[in-house]
């Protein structure tokens, strides 16, 4: 009596999952860059609006008589172009967020999900308030203070690709350090740490505000500070939301 079915072949179904997975990952990390190509085509009509947009915390304190020059032959056209490609990435994040959350939702249990949307939206409202904050507070009082300690007899000429890079840095800096209550809770909420054990650390989280400050800053004291504590303020207020999770070791039951 001969068997019609085919030998069963373990490997190959284990690697139709994996060939599925990455099929679908392709394809949502091809949407998120086919979102960024129709913003940057919609933004590039007002690339050099956007340029003046950007650079307008520090042509109001250039000095009369000045103003902010191009270098390089090729500047005057590829940093609008590099501003507006920014600007894309930078407005895409939401729907590149939700991409990655599609990917991953199938995988998550109905507790975490629970959480995940809340964290998602949040996350993106911080780090659009980190980079508001930048532009707001933190470029008004750095350019002012730049070009008013100026030697006598030196002129504010500065290079619009320079400022370029300068202000795409704070942006992402500040973007990113407003995501430390996002990153507090998700430690706390995993069972990682408890809000006891963080906020004993305390001492040592505001020493290393400082050091990241120092060190993806500018080398100057007032763009550090600014950085360095909403950064640890914005610390205190994941411990707060934590709270909410917070899971207390044995040691805190046993007291208890």
């Amino acid at each position: 009596m001969t068997d019609n079915h085919a030998p069963h072949n373990p490997e190959e179904e284990n690697s139709q999952p994996l060939i599925a997975h990455l099929t679908e990952l392709r394809d949502r990390l091809l949407r998120a860059m086919l979102f960024i190509l129709v913003l940057f085509a919609g933004l590039y009509s007002w690339s050099n609006e956007l340029y003046l947009f950007i650079s307008e915390p520090l042509r109001r304190f250039l000095p009369e008589g000045t103003s902010m020059i191009a270098t390089e032959v090729a500047s005057p056209f590829l940093t609008p172009f590099k501003l507006t490609l920014m600007s894309a990435i930078f407005l895409a994040i939401p729907f590149i967020l939700h991409q990655i959350w599609s990917f991953i939702a199938p995988g998550l249990y109905k507790h975490e999900k629970k959480f995940a949307v809340p964290l998602l939206v949040s996350s993106v409202l911080l780090f659009y308030s980190g980079m508001a904050f930048a532009y707001f507070v933190v470029f008004p009082i750095i350019f002012g203070f730049f070009t008013s300690v100026g030697p006598e007899g030196v002129a504010v000429m500065t290079d619009i690709n320079r400022y370029l890079d300068f202000v795409l840095k704070l942006f992402f800096a500040f973007g990113v350090a407003f995501e430390i209550p996002i990153a507090t809770f998700l430690l706390i909420a995993a069972g990682l740490s408890n809000v006891k054990s963080i906020s004993e650390k305390r001492p040592y989280v505001i020493i290393g505000c400082f050091t990241i400050g120092m060190l993806i800053t500018p080398p100057d004291v007032i763009s550090q500070t600014l950085l360095a504590v909403p950064m640890w303020l914005l610390f205190e207020v994941g411990l707060l939301f934590a709270r909410l999770v917070d899971k207390p070791d044995e040691e805190d039951q046993q007291e208890a």
